[in-house]
């Protein structure tokens, strides 16, 4: 499947998140993580980031992105990645099927090229807006995406909230204050609510840990391994 070719408006984008101006005006992220969620073990071999875009990826990974910016290793699309079967230690797969028309086909790809016994760390949203980069097709629960990757010959290791129910609420009444204002005004209404709120994010330090969070969860996990009598793609 070819790489898109670059795209100009996303990259416009990226480079203004990265603006020194732009960081002094941002508030804060209306979201904190989940102190419990289970990440990728420590893995030897080649491990992959995927959609890690023009941003830092830590230390021992490829940066996998559909678009060539600026730090990506391999320009690639994620539903036929260009490495062959079973030469990858670990995957981190995070804010990135929702971007993807076809999820299933890059989930089973990216098992693909798991080795047996290989981790998959996959973050999607459950309760978010709307956003396209550059599109934006779907929304999962726990039970689909762990079906999604039981489908794909995974063994689930741990599954849960990646940010919880205040970051729904937060993230969505900062939107609702973009679409309230005439659109020439829409950035600054979301600021303005971003730096009166953000201090409400700390309630989920509390709420993610209470059973039912799941109910309002902001974004989930599943920490897969790929089965070890899996057979080849």
């Amino acid at each position: 499947m070819p790489v898109d070719p670059p795209n100009k408006a996303m990259l416009e984008h990226y480079q203004k998140r990265h603006s020194r101006l732009y960081r002094w005006l941002r508030p804060p992220r209306p979201l904190i993580h989940n102190d419990s969620e289970q990440s990728l073990p420590n893995c030897e071999g080649v491990k992959l980031w995927v959609g890690g875009a023009a941003g830092t990826v830590p230390v021992g990974f490829l940066n996998i992105d559909q678009q060539p910016y600026s730090g990506v290793d391999v320009a690639a699309d994620v539903q036929a990645l260009p490495f062959r079967d079973g030469c990858v230690a670990a995957i981190e797969c995070d804010a990135v099927l929702e971007h993807v028309r076809n999820a299933p086909a890059a989930v089973k790809d990216l098992v693909r090229v798991l080795q047996p016994g290989g981790y998959l760390h996959v973050v999607v949203p459950f309760h978010q807006p709307y956003h396209a980069y550059p599109a934006d097709y779907q929304r999962w629960t726990i039970d689909g995406l762990r079906e999604l990757l039981l489908l794909a010959d995974c063994e689930i290791v741990a599954e849960g909230i990646r940010t919880g129910p205040t970051a729904t609420m937060l993230s969505y009444v900062c939107e609702y204050c973009r679409i309230l204002v005439p659109a020439p005004l829409g950035k600054a209404a979301y600021a303005a609510a971003g730096w009166i709120l953000w201090p409400l994010r700390y309630l989920d330090l509390w709420l993610n840990r209470k059973p039912n969070a799941h109910v309002l969860a902001n974004a989930i996990y599943i920490l897969a391994r790929k089965s070890e009598t899996a057979s080849p793609a």
